[in-house]
């Protein structure tokens, strides 16, 4: 306590008067000698007690309990007023310390002894409680312990008892499933070499037949008792069926005749009287294709047809047809035009059919001219092709114009017409709709001018102006005055379209939906930026360099129903290109082909995006930074792909392949100039939808590969193996065998292939279409009188390079196919061979083959969809 002698003397007084030292004193002894429990619990109740008793009652040993009260003498009436220094005498601190101090140590020793005795006896029960929770808790923790090992070593049993049984389990089910699929591996081996042996029992049957028919043929041409049997009528006999067709509807009827031509509809009227009469159903002839026979029909035979036909046709295609031009010249009446339509027209198609006919009277004057007819008495007539006819003239228009204000469709490609032709056509086709001008380079801007004339052309809807140079930018405007309506705008081969040409034509044709701009190499971004106004749904750019990433951004901005984009040898296209692209919706087919700089990471962009899902057509020719990354991403990312390109994609490996087979809805595949090797074939063999395979200038792949594809893809049409030195005649018997459906073959630059096998297909592969067998220099003139017999639906014959197939036999052939390639020249050096098949033992001087197989073998990187844009 602090000192109170320098206090205040009021301080004193108050300390003195309200007896603060005493009461300090009682409860200081209180609690030194009671030692509550709770200390604060006790002062309050004493201090109740000192106010109840009054403080002149008040004595230091107040708050002790009787029982507890010490028998010592009070030290001094004065002691409390020496301890705080109440008064004047002289008490020095020490003299109070040691009087506390003695009396504080007698008291502790006064009560020491009874507080131990208690504290004792208190430790004593609480050291034996806590023994006996220790010995308790102890017992209990061993036993746990205890427990637990016994549970994990139960649990550990339990374990390896259950991982037994599966064990077993599993040995038995691999047992069981071995056997299971033992079995059905031998049964699958059986049924498969049951099928083969089928397969190969029906080659052999049909092969003999094949030759039996070819025998009877050579039979029948030696005998001449009948010389007025053809061999096409022996072949008749001997395979005539117990099914008459003209039993059949009408309707089944007309759609077995509108898959043949002009010349075989003509033949097939000559049968029999059943047969002439179907052919004679006035809806076969609402469409006439005279290109078909442009070699082997006259002018006035044309004319007879229309005058036959006049109410129904609707559709005529002069296309290729060398008209005379005195035959357009004549006008003279037609009254006494025959009416034996049939026996008008056979005489020009075989001296077989002459010998069948019985010709009326026909007058020299009496031949029009071939268009006043399709003008005056094709009245119906909506679509006229007339492309490539160079005797095709601004009269010839005049008459057709005159007579058929119904036209709606007109090409007039390659002619020679001018600008009367483009005066006629505002003025008499009023519903003109498609219009092609393309290589019609005698007209001027001024033509364009008349378009704009009476009504107009703004029902047009479709416009070709290709390799039309001669238009400038003042011609466009024209175009655009007039033909406000165009939808589908096509400009290729011209060179001198600028970006102030697009601007011109754009500024009033807004509803432009398709444009096809191939080579026409200074278009820009500029072109982009100005179709912005319009609908764009398809686009087509090739051979562009001027045109860069800033066009695709367009694209993703401005044209979100954008279907199909083909931007073929654009080299300014990168990875940022496809990354804008992925976010159209609609995309269907995308071609890339040539654009060098795309790779793994711009790709991975386009199929990160919605665009992957619709994607139908991918044409990645070239692309040659691809890698099976791409493939992969392509099998995740692409459930409706059914056409993929990756010619010339050189770092695609064996698993690659094996990605390509999990693209399910694949049906054409292009891998021409990759690293593919027979087991690649074998793996790719598994995709069962595949239909269309080009392989060319894959020079790993043998015999055994191809063989093994065809086994397991019956379904195949189309096959390109050109260029597979390796090759033989071992891959024509499997096709011979397996794939009867085959339309489309390439054999090109395969030395090894022979007669032999060439039998085995014409006897097969009857749907054949077109046929490459450039470069087989073992083919003699067999094979094409095989082709004749056996594929009668051959339209395209390739046969460059062909040094044993004479010059008379091509053009024998040539009149049973629609395009024929021909030359008998040696292969050139980069085939790698010589005239006889033998390789070539210095192959210096020699260019990389595969710059020559894409200039030489390049197919089109564009599919049927492509052209109909």
């Amino acid at each position: 306590m602090a000192s109170l002698r320098n206090a205040n003397p009021r301080l004193k007084n108050y300390f003195k008067e309200n007896y603060i030292p005493q009461v300090c004193e009682a409860l200081l002894c209180g609690i030194l000698v009671t030692c509550p429990e709770d200390p604060l619990r006790f002062l309050e109740g004493m201090i109740m007690v000192i106010i109840k008793s009054g403080l002149q009652n008040l004595l230091w040993d107040t708050c002790i309990a009787p029982s507890m009260k010490p028998n010592i003498r009070r030290l001094s009436e004065t002691y409390l007023e020496q301890l705080f220094e109440l008064d004047d005498q002289l008490m020095t601190p020490e003299l109070m310390i040691k009087a506390c101090s003695f009396y504080t140590g007698h008291l502790v020793k006064t009560h020491f002894c009874t507080w131990r005795d208690i504290t004792h006896k208190n430790e004593n029960v609480a050291l034996a409680d806590k023994m006996n929770r220790a010995v308790t808790c102890y017992d209990f923790r061993l036993q746990k312990s205890v427990f637990h090992h016994w549970h994990s070593y139960m649990e550990d049993q339990k374990e390896k008892l259950k991982n037994m049984v599966l064990r077993i389990q599993r040995i038995i089910y691999c047992h069981k499933l071995t056997i299971i699929l033992t079995k059905w591996r031998n049964k699958a081996r059986c049924k498969n070499k049951k099928k083969e042996d089928e397969l190969m029992s029906k080659h052999e049957l049909q092969l003999k037949k094949w030759r039996n028919r070819l025998l009877l043929k050579g039979a029948s041409a030696e005998k001449s008792n009948f010389p007025e049997q053809s061999s096409s009528e022996v072949c008749l006999v001997d395979e005539t069926l117990e099914c008459d067709i003209s039993q059949l509807p009408e309707r089944a009827i007309l759609q077995i005749f509108f898959y043949l031509s002009l010349k075989d509809v003509l033949i097939c009227g000559q049968v029999n009287h059943a047969w002439m009469l179907m052919t004679q159903l006035s809806s076969l002839w609402n469409a006439i294709d005279f290109s078909t026979v442009k070699h082997a029909i006259p002018d006035k035979y044309i004319v007879s047809t229309l005058q036959r036909w006049h109410l129904n046709v609707l559709r005529l295609n002069f296309r290729g047809c060398l008209l005379r031009p005195k035959t357009f010249r004549s006008a003279k009446s037609s009254k006494n035009i025959y009416t034996g339509h049939y026996e008008s027209l056979m005489p020009s198609l075989g001296p077989n059919c002459c010998r069948l006919l019985v010709w009326n009277y026909i007058s020299p004057d009496a031949v029009p001219k071939i268009h006043r007819q399709a003008g005056c008495h094709c009245r119906n007539l909506q679509e006229l092709n007339v492309s490539d006819c160079p005797t095709f003239t601004d009269e010839s228009m005049r008459h057709i114009s005159e007579g058929c204000p119904g036209v709606l469709y007109l090409n007039l490609s390659n002619t020679t017409i001018t600008n009367r032709t483009m005066r006629l056509l505002p003025r008499h086709f009023h519903n003109l709709q498609n219009l092609s001008l393309a290589y019609c380079r005698r007209f001027t801007d001024k033509g364009l001018q008349y378009l704009n004339l009476g009504n107009g052309c703004h029902k047009l809807i479709y416009l070709d102006l290709s390799g039309c140079t001669q238009i400038s930018v003042q011609g466009f405007r024209y175009i655009a005055n007039s033909c406000t309506g165009i939808l589908h705008l096509i400009i290729n081969d011209m060179p001198t379209l600028t970006d102030n040409c697009v601007k011109a034509l754009v500024e009033k044709c807004s509803h432009i939906t398709s444009m096809i701009f191939t080579g026409a190499p200074h278009i820009s971004d500029c072109t982009f930026k100005a179709l912005s106004t319009c609908k764009l749904r398809k686009i087509r750019f090739e051979g562009n360099k001027r045109i860069t990433d800033a066009s695709f951004k367009f694209m993703d901005k401005n044209y979100p129903d954008l279907s199909h984009i083909y931007m073929a040898d654009c080299k300014g296209i990168t990875d940022s290109s496809l990354r804008s692209l992925s976010p159209l919706k609609q995309l269907t087919v995308l071609n890339l082909a040539n654009c060098v700089r795309i790779g793994d990471v711009g790709l991975r962009q386009f199929l990160d995006g919605p665009a992957s899902i619709r994607i139908r057509e991918l044409n990645l020719s070239n692309c040659v930074q691809l890698s099976d990354v791409s493939v992969l991403k392509l099998s995740e990312r692409c459930p409706n792909l059914n056409y993929l390109s990756l010619r010339n994609c050189e770092h695609l490996t064996a698993q690659g392949i094996a990605y390509i087979v999990n693209i399910f809805s694949l049906v054409s595949i292009d891998l021409s100039g990759t690293d593919i090797s027979n087991e690649d074939l074998n793996v790719l063999s598994r995709h069962k939808k595949l239909k269309e395979l080009s392989v060319s200038a894959c020079y790993r792949i043998t015999d055994d590969g191809i063989q093994a594809f065809c086994k397991n893809s019956l379904i195949l049409e189309c096959l390109d193996v050109s260029y597979c030195s390796q090759l033989s005649d071992m891959i024509i018997k499997a096709l011979a065998i397996y794939c009867i459906n085959l339309t489309s073959l390439s054999i090109a630059g395969c030395p090894k292939i022979t007669d032999s096998v060439m039998e085995m297909l014409s006897a097969k592969c009857h749907y054949l279409h077109i046929l490459d067998i450039s470069g087989c220099v073992l083919l003699t003139d067999q094979i094409l009188d095989d082709l004749q017999i056996g594929c009668k639906q051959l339209r395209i014959l390739r046969m460059q390079y062909c040094t044993n197939i004479s010059k008379n036999a091509a053009e024998r052939m040539s009149s049973k196919v629609q395009q024929q390639e021909y030359n008998s020249n040696d292969p050139p050096r980069w085939f790698r061979y010589d005239r006889e098949g033998n390789p070539l033992t210095q192959p210096e001087n020699i260019t990389s083959s595969k710059g020559h197989l894409e200039l030489t073998v390049e197919k089109s990187t564009y599919s049927s969809e492509e052209e109909a844009v």
